[in-house]
């Protein structure tokens, strides 16, 4: 069944295996952990703030990311090339796209509640939660949706076992399109974190205790996504098919790795969440982490 079809440029039948084999190593631990993470939220009812069902929200994203590579994987592995029609490929773009917008919107809200958890002290009311939960999702599917309709195209991308928006023409829909994206999902979030995440530094170093590490959650988005973003604008003043078609497919791999950092971050590594998961895991009852507060406070 295979040899109809002949590979895809610049691609090596172990190129194939290669890319294959690491989308389905990375969607495999992806869907486990974040798995893990959503099963614990469900059962375990002392995890069910609204805090928590921000992170709750972000796995669901997270997972919906790692099938969308898992399915990639078993293209790339299985047949070589995509069997699904360019029907398919839409929806398949579609589907990740929307998991990925999706995704950097909770970091952002994450990031925001983590202030108000740490420095103002205020809890996050179920209300808010689920308000911030309905626009993100539903502006995430508008964002994503949009290229169906012909502003931005979803296409194959180098390997032709997955879809995504195709940057490779450039043209001023692309352009556009780009341009709106990356404020509202790459600068904005960006500028969220970054400002909440120093606010919550400065308030550790005052009480002098750091908890964890405010630089790392902006540090991982910027290292999954910033060398594909960076390819996404720099095909809006360049040809990106001069870029080789290796690198412009281990860009996307590289970005599909984003799961798994975000849920041992956000799931594993929150002292609110991972209780939680612990118990879901080993049924040990868990203790709520106590936050210090400033005197006066």
């Amino acid at each position: 069944k295979m040899a109809a079809y002949t590979l895809p440029e610049g691609f090596s039948d172990f190129d194939m295996v290669a890319f294959g084999s690491a989308l389905l190593v990375g969607g495999l631990a992806g869907f486990f952990l974040n798995a893990t993470s959503i099963l614990a939220f469900v059962s375990v009812k002392q995890m069910r703030t609204p805090s928590n069902f921000l992170v709750f929200n972000l796995a669901v994203a997270d997972i919906m990311l790692n099938t969308s590579g898992l399915i990639a994987a078993y293209a790339s592995l299985s047949y070589r090339h995509w069997p699904w029609g360019q029907d398919g490929c839409s929806n398949h773009a579609f589907f990740g796209m929307t998991a990925v917008l999706t995704s950097i919107s909770f970091l952002a809200v994450i990031a925001w509640d983590r202030y108000h958890q740490y420095v103002t002290n205020q809890k996050l009311f179920w209300s808010t939660a689920w308000t911030f939960s309905i626009i993100i999702w539903g502006m995430a599917i508008f964002w994503a949706y949009v290229p169906l309709t012909g502003w931005g195209v979803y296409d194959f991308e180098p390997m032709r076992t997955c879809c995504t928006l195709d940057y490779t023409k450039g043209d001023r829909d692309y352009i556009t399109y780009m341009g709106a994206l990356t404020v509202f999902y790459l600068i904005l979030p960006a500028y969220i974190m970054k400002s909440n995440y120093d606010a919550i530094h400065a308030y550790f170093k005052k009480v002098h205790k750091f908890r964890w590490n405010t630089s790392v959650p902006l540090r991982v988005l910027f290292l999954c996504w910033g060398p594909y973003e960076i390819m996404c604008i720099y095909a809006c003043f360049e040809n990106a098919k001069l870029v080789s078609p290796k690198l412009r497919m281990l860009l996307p791999v590289v970005a599909k790795m984003n799961p798994i950092f975000n849920a041992l971050l956000y799931s594993f590594g929150n002292e609110f969440y991972r209780g939680g998961v612990w118990q879901f895991l080993t049924g040990q009852k868990f203790t709520e982490p106590v936050v210090v507060k400033l005197k006066g406070r």
